[in-house]
């Protein structure tokens, strides 16, 4: 494991608690819908509510999702696992347990990869085990009340716990976001945590190197990744003050207020003999054959570390441009369709590395929402690498196409007059023109001055105003100037 700078002489140490909400279209033991944004209290069933005489099933496709989700990271997916009732009284538990599962979890072990600082970093998972959510309670809307959701109780959740590997906020963040990656890649989550499809509860202790762990505080729901890099840094300065002050930690879980920029604790944090963990009588074990194991196998999509590595072999694609093309499928079939269209893959990874992310970035939108399709995309490097247009023109071009001005890349270029002048007559009295009218720079060039030479190409591109070609202009000049 890489090494991190101590923080005033304390190692922090983080795990994470990761709750992926599973993409079936119904909750995890009854029909009800998992719908997000319907009027409160219209998707909660009986079974939901475990009213009498009601009896859960599981949910298949939400098991065949945890067995993806194992098959990804490496794990052991158990043949044999056990749904538990885990006892805690809530106002928006209507049962007063949430069925989920704890001696034997469906997937253990495990791990996942992800790259800081251009350096492979990886997490041990300890487990993933299913469970199912709970209410909303809503504040917002209710003057010194609360009110009460259940549209969310019995949705199906895959709780992924790690091991406390990790050792700063950044590396949190980045494995938060590999996690994040992998489960939308896989189609098993949608990833979307501001509707709560993915939040994250980070486990944060400090100690001094060599020291036993600490005592931990758990961060609840964290559904940004800026938020959860915020809070470890707060968390992990107000553990360091209070240990400095003779002070103890005392296990807790906390929550983080984005407002102020810091965690403030909601209840004491309790162990698993306070759940008072039992199997539940009304579910039997759930035993997952090795054939279906297979079959799950066998219609898993091409996984992101081995797509990477196949573009570092067959398209030359350095290490960390392999990784940058893979950072989610969408992401990775545009980047293939636009290289299968021209044949020219470090210029696409280069393009949706710049420009294309550049714009992605700034309006917070994803690459399937991109303006300019992978064919378009396709079109404008083919005309950058025949020597239709500059780089600098085809930007231009690009800001068009993104702006929505048209998608005949070759009709933009001429409409905008940035086609590159390819005429090597032309060119060459442009040449001798200015080597003719910059004797001073041709002088120092001779002498051995290379700043001179990219002022004479400079030169030409103006008197050319853009539309020389700067590779065919330069060895036009080191030809003449000998």
């Amino acid at each position: 494991m890489a090494t991190f700078p101590l923080i005033r002489g304390y190692e922090v140490v983080i795990g994470f608690e990761t709750h992926a909400q599973l993409s079936t279209e119904s909750k995890i033991f009854s029909g009800a819908s998992t719908r997000f944004g319907a009027a409160p209290n219209t998707q909660a069933c009986p079974v939901d509510l475990a009213l009498p005489g009601t009896l859960p099933v599981a949910n298949r496709g939400a098991v065949e999702r945890a067995i993806r989700f194992g098959l990804a990271v490496g794990a052991k997916v158990a043949p044999q696992s056990i749904f538990a009732r885990k006892n805690y009284f809530y106002p928006d538990l209507p049962k007063g347990y949430q069925i989920s599962q704890y001696e034997i979890p469906v997937v253990q072990g495990g791990s996942v990869s992800f790259l800081l600082d251009g350096e492979k970093r990886s997490v041990r998972l300890t487990r993933a085990h299913l469970e199912e959510d709970a209410g909303k309670s809503l504040h917002e809307d209710y003057h010194g009340q609360t009110g009460i959701d259940l549209n969310r109780a019995g949705t199906p959740l895959l709780e992924i716990v790690s091991e406390p590997d990790l050792r700063s906020s950044a590396e949190a963040v980045e494995y938060a976001k590999a996690l994040h990656a992998l489960v939308v890649w896989l189609g098993i989550c949608d990833g979307n945590m501001q509707e709560g499809s993915f939040r994250c509860d980070a486990n944060v202790s400090v100690r001094h190197p060599g020291e036993p762990f600490g005592t931990r505080r758990e961060i609840k729901n964290l559904n940004s990744f800026r938020f959860l890099q915020q809070a470890i840094d707060f968390e992990v300065q107000w553990q360091i003050d209070r240990l400095e002050d003779g002070l103890a930690i005392e296990q807790a879980t906390v929550l983080f207020n984005p407002d102020t920029g810091e965690t403030r604790a909601m209840r004491s944090k309790e162990d698993a003999h306070d759940y008072r963990y039992f199997p539940d009588p009304d579910l039997p074990p759930l035993v997952i054959a090795p054939d279906w194991v297979e079959r799950v196998r066998a219609a898993m999509p091409e996984l992101p570390a081995l797509m990477a590595e196949r573009f570092q072999r067959d398209d030359g694609l350095p290490a960390y441009d392999a990784a940058m093309m893979t950072q989610s499928l969408d992401f990775a079939r545009f980047y293939e369709a636009a290289r299968a269209a021209c044949g020219q893959p470090k210029l696409v990874a280069n393009w949706l590395m710049g420009e294309v992310s550049k714009r992605l970035n700034a309006q917070q939108i994803g690459i399937e929402a991109a303006p300019v399709t992978p064919a378009t995309l396709a079109a404008l490097i083919t005309r950058v690498a025949d020597g239709t247009v500059s780089h600098n023109g085809a930007r231009q071009v690009f800001d068009a196409l993104w702006g929505g001005e048209g998608t005949d890349v070759d009709a933009l270029i001429e409409a905008k007059g940035l086609k590159q002048m390819n005429d090597s007559g032309a060119l060459e009295k442009i040449v001798d023109e200015v080597i003719a009218a910059n004797a001073k720079s041709v002088e120092e060039f001779r002498a051995g001055k290379d700043k001179a030479f990219n002022a004479l190409v400079g030169q030409v591109m103006k008197a050319s105003k853009g539309k020389a070609n700067p590779a065919q202009a330069g060895e036009l000049l080191r030809r003449k100037l000998g």
